[in-house]
């Protein structure tokens, strides 16, 4: 009888704190459920985005539960350099020999910098490729802080689309926020987007310039710190009320009705 070869391992989707970037770190347990943070501990196989943020978090994660093997002898590997700067969305990288270790039969993790990886972040060329090698998937419980900004906006749960960056250029930006407005407002689909923290004003004074003052806009900043905080209001609200979006904080941003 052929030898059926070692038994797969699985890949463990490790949800991050979302305070990637931020000058005030969350503490650990009250963002991760402990089962979460044993599993994470119990790992040594990694695919991350990069290996000294992913280094950084296992730290954090060692405070709280021991790691199986000491940090030097961790095996890291980080996402082709293509994958930050084009998405691995689309089907395009082969990432099947980033799993080796899990064929051989080692249980890996994938981590993202923040939430949880393929969700906004790289990670969905590794799950796609999992599957393909009939390599188990175990997503972990943890936060996501495009979930969680839909929860608080009030909007609709039911349909919604996260659209991600919009252009930074004036004019396509504008062209960008009314289409997306005419979604939301004429299908009543919830309309997601994110943009890099120290563009967060330049975007809200986008959005507060384009679109219609009955149209609802949210934001959620900072969530699972200290000071989070989620508005959600009219566009005419918003203008009075004079409501700023900080810099430095990661925020999710939402259109709707």
């Amino acid at each position: 009888m052929a030898d059926a070869g070692p038994t797969r391992g699985r890949l463990f989707l490790v949800p991050a704190p979302l305070d990637f970037g931020c000058d005030i770190q969350t503490d650990l347990p009250t963002a991760l459920p402990d089962a979460t943070m044993r599993a994470a501990a119990s790992l040594s196989y990694w695919v991350c985005e990069n290996a000294k943020t992913a280094r950084a978090y296992l730290k954090r994660i060692d405070a709280v539960h021991p790691l199986c093997v000491p940090m030097q002898a961790m095996h890291i590997t980080e996402l082709p350099r293509e994958v930050h700067k084009k998405g691995d969305h689309d089907g395009t990288f082969d990432a099947r020999r980033l799993l080796a270790p899990a064929v051989q039969g080692h249980d890996m993790g994938l981590l993202s910098e923040a939430g949880m990886p393929a969700i906004a972040d790289p990670g969905s060329s590794v799950v796609r490729a999992a599957h393909d090698l009939e390599v188990d998937v175990v997503p972990l419980v943890g936060p996501m802080s495009l979930m969680l900004a839909l929860a608080a906006s009030g909007m609709n749960g039911q349909d919604f689309a996260f659209v991600g960056y919009i252009p930074s250029d004036p004019a396509e930006r504008v062209a960008r926020i009314r289409a997306l407005e005419a979604l939301a407002l004429g299908r009543g689909q919830t309309q997601l987007l994110i943009e890099t923290p120290y563009r967060n004003p330049a975007l809200l004074a986008s959005l507060l310039q384009t679109l219609s003052p009955q149209t609802r806009l949210a934001t959620a900043s900072g969530l699972g710190m200290p000071g989070e905080t989620c508005r959600s209001a009219s566009v005419k609200t918003w203008r009075t009320k004079g409501w700023a979006c900080d810099k430095s904080t990661p925020t999710v941003f939402a259109i709707g009705r």
